[in-house]
């Protein structure tokens, strides 16, 4: 695992200097502690930092063919890459090394961009052709490892993270929040693909590729599946196809020549990966959980109990209040504001998970794919409230919404009776994305001051919240509704997300995250099982052909117990423990005086919160990440 960065540009004047170069390299020096190294000629430079997994002698970056003409620098894992070496030596090709990165440049010269369909693992990488003076970027299906880019006044420069385009100048990289992409923020509590929250600066999407040449710069599409082909066989030949590619998946991904262990939460998903590694082990699997004192929250004894089943070497830890003085931490490593608050334990685990290995396998993806969610329940279930005639349907929708109280605890089943209940009447999407949003459109409007509201472009649809998200859903739109809006996660919330979260908090600390059914085979096998094969209205019957497929490894204590999540006690904590220092910075002069938000506003959820009369713990989650990355990145700046 790697950070990677560069320019290239047509024009010399334009040239990106050595001491840039260095400086970009400098501010991911996290994600590759173990080496670096530097490409330059009249029309591109390359950096690169390196976390060495494989090929520990031999796997130095940049790289190139034999003549020295095509070269690479690459984030990430090919996973099958033992296959395309014997396919390229059979062409004729020398290669040198014997990890997967020479690969690349090889393949790049039989195939040209096509190579990315080839391709199965976890990427970022950047390959420069000298004598085409064409660069092409290119990220993985499912957009494990991140690289962003800003093209501006005949000048590409790419990074894998946004900390390392900020060191050129302002100029060049304005320190100016894009309204759309705050509004997004505010609404998902991460900003979607292609944006970023400053202006002029994209992420380059999952499975696409980027080629510039002669100054410009065109983005296409390389891998997407038939979202909406659904196959239709028996029970059993659906749960055997699961088990073998997700065990080759897991077998692929242990390939490593440093320590390695797993995330084990105790929930079905990690408990899987473990159990598959286990049995392809000669030891016991070191694994690693981690907890609260807030049971509501804890997941410690589900883990333990799976460790016991499966026979890892566990560890266990435990985060306090107090990894509040983290938070700081958390807003410059992110880059861009984040308001999954689940990023503090995924921080601290990987801090702790480093100190014994130095590659971790995850679960993640389990959820999206096999309908693990409750909000896919809750979806399905109202959906067969709108198929009640509309008369009744509306007496029922009002009498629910009268008899369901206001409650101020985030993790309640009153609470959860209560958000249905707000959006049961309301079309799929619009009630998907109410269920999904940390502000929905009239809070997030009741909130912006009209200066900030003047600054939305007049194209605001196609950037609205609810067009990204009906964007996605489109993409099965041949489909049931829950199956829509599993691909929708699928192709915004996980990537966005999840894997963005995992990523940047496992490689401030220099470890390498790995998440088998994210092998692009598991989610192309996933996505043509029909929605009965994942989720059923009875309880506990989620993710139905994953558990039948893998029911000798899950303990039952495991396979029957409720999805709890991975969150934190924000809403309590605030209202104790943290309550001062909230206050102190959310109500500080200078965060009121930003002219982004209104202060009346933000006062009045601070008090309903902390007086305990509303739940607004990760809304002001969310107010409290995007002032600490102001503070970093552009009152610093």
């Amino acid at each position: 695992m790697c950070g990677i960065c560069g320019a290239v540009w047509g024009d010399p004047s334009k040239a990106l200097g050595e001491d840039r170069l260095q400086a970009m390299m400098d501010r991911i020096v996290h994600r590759g502690p173990d080496d670096s190294g530097v490409y330059r000629d009249g029309h591109a430079a390359l950096g690169f930092r390196r976390l060495a997994i494989v090929d520990l002698p031999g796997g130095h970056q940049p790289l190139s063919n034999e003549d020295g003409t095509i070269w690479t620098v690459f984030n990430g894992e090919i996973y099958n890459f033992p296959a395309l070496r014997r396919r390229l030596e059979a062409k004729g090709h020398v290669l040198r090394s014997t990890g997967d990165t020479e690969v690349l440049v090889h393949l790049y010269e039989d195939e040209g961009p096509r190579m990315f369909e080839l391709l199965r693992g976890m990427f970022a990488l950047a390959i420069w052709d000298a004598p085409r003076r064409t660069l092409v970027l290119g990220r993985d299906r499912m957009g494990q490892k991140p690289l962003l880019y800003r093209e501006h006044d005949g000048r590409l420069a790419f990074a894998s993270e946004l900390k390392a385009l900020t060191v050129l100048p302002e100029a060049d990289v304005p320190r100016r929040i894009d309204p759309a992409a705050l509004d997004q923020f505010l609404t998902f509590g991460y900003v979607p693909q292609p944006r970023t929250i400053l202006e002029g600066v994209r992420k380059l999407p999952p499975a696409h590729y980027a080629v510039w040449h002669d100054g410009k710069l065109r983005v296409e599409r390389y891998w997407s599946p038939d979202w909406n082909a659904e196959r239709r066989r028996p029970f059993e030949e659906d749960a055997e196809e699961l088990r073998a590619t997700l065990d080759d998946a897991v077998r692929e991904q242990m390939i490593a020549d440093v320590p390695l262990g797993a995330f084990l939460s105790g929930g079905v998903d990690s408990t899987i990966i473990v159990g598959l590694m286990q049995r392809a082990s000669t030891r016991p699997v070191k694994t690693f959980a981690i907890g609260f004192p807030d049971a509501a929250y804890d997941e410690t004894a589900f883990a333990a109990a799976a460790a016991k089943a499966l026979g890892t070497d566990h560890h266990t830890f435990i985060v306090e209040p107090k990894a509040w003085e983290t938070l700081p931490a958390l807003a410059r490593q992110f880059d861009e504001p984040f308001a999954d608050s689940s990023a503090l334990p995924t921080w601290h685990v990987a801090r702790e998970t480093r100190r014994e290995v130095t590659v971790a396998l995850t679960g993640d993806a389990g959820d999206e794919l096999f309908g693990g969610y409750d909000r896919y329940r809750a979806l399905a279930l109202t959906e067969l409230y709108q198929r009640i005639p509309a008369g009744p349907r509306r007496l029922l929708g009002g009498t629910m919404r009268r008899l369901v109280p206001r409650t101020g605890k985030a993790k309640s089943r009153l609470r959860a009776l209560e958000r249905l209940a707000e959006r049961i009447d309301e079309p799929a999407s619009d009630r998907y994305l109410g269920w999904m949003a940390t502000f929905d459109e009239d809070q997030a409007m009741g909130l912006y001051t009209n200066d900030l509201i003047d600054r939305f472009q007049p194209s605001a649809e196609a950037t609205d919240p609810a067009a990204v998200l009906a964007r996605a859903m489109g993409e099965a739109g041949g489909r049931d509704v829950v199956t829509r809006a599993m691909v929708s996660d699928l192709l915004t919330y996980l990537p966005g997300d999840l894997l963005y979260k995992v990523d940047m908090a496992s490689m401030a600390h220099s470890l390498e995250c790995r998440g088998p059914f994210l092998d692009h085979r598991v989610v192309e096998l996933a996505a043509a099982m029909p929605l009965d094969r994942k989720l059923r209205l009875r309880p506990g019957r989620s993710k139905v052909v994953l558990k039948r497929a893998f029911a000798d490894l899950i303990p039952e204590s495991i396979r029957k117990r409720p999805k709890m999540g991975f969150g934190v006690p924000v809403g309590r904590w605030f209202r104790h423990e943290l309550k001062a220092e909230l206050t102190e910075i959310l109500l500080d002069p200078a965060t009121l005086g930003r002219g982004l938000f209104r202060p009346e506003r933000i006062r009045e959820l601070v008090d309903e919160h902390v007086s305990g009369r509303r739940e607004h713990g990760h809304r002001l989650w969310a107010l409290l990440m995007l002032e600490l990355w102001m503070r970093n990145y552009l009152d610093a700046s």
